[in-house]
């Protein structure tokens, strides 16, 4: 099975493709969009796309507005960029206090039971389940973000998540580049694995420093991403 294959359920397909939309300036911010007319637009049912547009909210770029329906966010690359080296100060910070503080066993063993899961999204070939990734990924997150266990920090990287990119889940594949997108994936496990090790090793600037690594990487993507014009050159968004 490849990549393309993967991400062929209804609502994951309807999530990159306005995504892409966003992305090329074919909806731009302050658009209203409405669940019957992308439904027949892309040849679905309304119940994937609504759940895609609650995602793509989640990830920030749309918005819930009174009476039903979202619309476009307005955003710059500067935003973009500040948000995702903000996500990667707080995470970062919450991974060095939980270094220093100690990692709480049955912490662990969710964050490592999360790295399991990730790497069964990987198979043969060029194949990964783009909708599993997405989810395991964003929970490894939010893991990453309680592991310091302190409210503060959780509540500000779940505020500055809402912005545009800035959520770990908002990553785009590129379909031109199967395989180097699904290096960029597996990259980024390794990068997690290597965040877990140093954090249940109590090296605190190490994983301080890995943290923000991998946030750096992702803000190389979508420099990439709009530089080359949008979706279509790029190897694929990869926030984190």
């Amino acid at each position: 099975m490849t990549l393309i294959d993967a991400a062929s359920t209804h609502t994951l397909r309807a999530r990159i493709e306005l995504r892409e939309r966003i992305l090329r300036g074919d909806l731009p911010g302050g658009t209203r969009l409405f669940e019957v007319a992308l439904a027949e637009d892309l040849g679905i049912s309304r119940t994937p796309v609504r759940e895609a547009m609650s995602r793509l909210a989640e990830e920030g770029l749309l918005e819930r507005v009174r009476g039903g329906g979202f619309v476009v966010r307005r955003f710059a690359l500067a935003d973009v960029i500040d948000t995702i080296e903000l996500r990667g100060v707080l995470e970062g910070t919450a991974a060095r206090l939980a270094a220093e503080r100690g990692l709480d066993p049955a912490h662990l063993d969710r964050l490592n039971g999360l790295l399991s899961q990730l790497d069964t999204c990987f198979g043969a070939d060029d194949h990964v389940d783009l909708e599993a990734y997405s989810d395991l990924n964003a929970s490894f997150h939010e893991a990453l973000a309680l592991s310091a266990g302190s409210a503060v920090i959780q509540g500000e990287i779940a505020r500055v998540t809402r912005l545009p990119f800035a959520s770990p889940s908002a990553f785009l594949p590129d379909r031109s580049r199967l395989s180097a997108f699904r290096r960029t994936l597996i990259v980024g496990q390794s990068e997690h694995r290597a965040i877990v090790e140093a954090m249940a090793a109590r090296e605190g600037a190490r994983a301080e420093a890995l943290v923000r690594e991998h946030a750096r990487a992702a803000r190389r993507n979508v420099e990439y991403l709009f530089a080359h014009g949008g979706a279509g050159g790029a190897l694929g968004l990869l926030a984190g």
